[in-house]
């Protein structure tokens, strides 16, 4: 059996002892050697030798200087039928000026005549190496273009699924406002006894429908705004992120006068972001600052704010209850808690959402915690640019 062999090499030279001469030495050497007399002959060779890959040839080694087609024209036609081919010259002493001249055309070396075989192996082992990275960079092009084509095609079919998703969500929550708000009206209607008195076994009954008519009708209108997310643009402006904070806090302490919470509110840079979107963020944020404090004696609640590299990061750092981390990837997952209904209120939505915004203004959230010892929530977003 015929061993492999080291390369194909195409030969091409006008003087026909030169062809055979090389051929035989380096066939000698372990190459599959093949020769030509002329340049079309050469590309006829290569155009038969590339309808068959295994059969292509990988180095084209040719004569500077020859009639009809020189060695620099066939090399540039060579590579348009076989863009991996490696190209190399061969020029007599007088003519090296012109063979490094032809390297810019796309030769990557000469070969002097007379042929000195151990001249001329360094030079194809050479050749062979770049004909290698030749075809491994373009066998991983062609990889990462199918990838990408593939990508595409995934993100196509999320997106659509998304819409579709984000459609179903917003028909369902609106149409489940109507009979809410009728069964809330109703149930509050018979617990105010208009209708007639109620024993108390019956109010109990109503009251908790009615509570939880409430509840539900939260819940939806939290899906409305979730499934909004998608469909409502962008309308970016500078905002004073540092006075919708203190604004935001205002409002929750009012909620809840009696308590003492300390609030630390450092310098916020200003953000380059929709002001009501970004309103809705610092308000899930700061109120499940406060919500996770309640239980804490003394609960402190901070934020502050940073702006580098054009971007803007902000955070709020609360001593409430925490969370285990090994529950963080799941913490921004719509509908999921880390806390049950009987410690906290909530629907494990509003991170999901405020993690919507963040990242449709191409910012990231983030959150970093421990059970006891409170929470800190940092996200990103552009910086204002002058």
């Amino acid at each position: 059996m015929n061993p492999t062999p080291l390369a194909r090499l195409l030969i091409v030279d006008d003087e026909s002892a030169q062809v055979i001469a090389l051929c035989h030495t380096l066939a000698a050497a372990g190459y599959a050697t093949s020769g030509a007399g002329s340049g079309p002959e050469a590309l006829c060779a290569l155009r038969t030798a590339a309808a068959d890959r295994a059969a292509a040839f990988d180095v084209l080694v040719t004569d500077l200087m020859m009639p009809g087609m020189d060695g620099i024209a066939l090399l540039r036609a060579a590579q348009e039928i076989d863009p991996d081919l490696v190209g190399l010259l061969m020029t007599g002493h007088g003519t090296v000026d012109t063979a490094v001249e032809a390297m810019k055309s796309g030769a990557l070396d000469y070969i002097l005549k007379p042929f000195n075989l151990r001249t001329i192996i360094p030079v194809l082992s050479r050749a062979l190496a770049v004909r290698r990275l030749r075809l491994e960079n373009a066998a991983l092009l062609q990889r990462l273009a199918n990838r990408t084509t593939e990508l595409e095609a995934a993100n196509r079919e999320l997106q659509r699924a998304n819409k579709e998703l984000e459609a179903f969500t917003y028909s369902v929550s609106h149409d489940l406002r109507q009979p809410l708000n009728g069964m809330i009206g109703f149930a509050g209607f018979l617990v105010s006894e208009k209708p007639g008195p109620l024993n108390d076994r019956q109010k109990e009954f109503l009251g908790n429908i009615h509570r939880g008519g409430q509840q539900l009708l939260r819940l939806t209108d939290e899906l409305l705004s979730f499934s909004r997310l998608g469909q409502q643009p962008l309308e970016r402006e500078t905002v004073n992120v540092g006075t919708m904070v203190r604004e935001i806090l205002h409002q929750l302490r009012d909620a809840e006068p009696h308590r003492n919470v300390e609030l630390r509110v450092s310098a916020l840079p200003d953000a380059r972001a929709d002001c009501a979107l970004l309103r809705q963020v610092l308000v899930n944020l700061l109120s499940n600052a406060f919500k996770f404090t309640r239980r804490v004696a003394n609960p402190l609640i901070e934020v502050d704010g940073r702006q580098q590299a054009g971007e803007c990061t902000y955070t709020i750092r609360d001593n409430g209850a925490g969370f285990d981390m090994r529950n963080a990837q799941r913490l921004f997952t719509i509908f999921h808690r880390l806390h049950s209904d009987r410690d906290f209120e909530g629907y494990g939505v509003g991170l999901s959402i405020a993690q919507r915004i963040v990242e449709r203004h191409g910012g990231r959230i983030w959150a970093e915690a421990a059970v006891g010892q409170g929470a800190n929530f940092t996200f990103t977003l552009p910086a204002e640019t002058l």
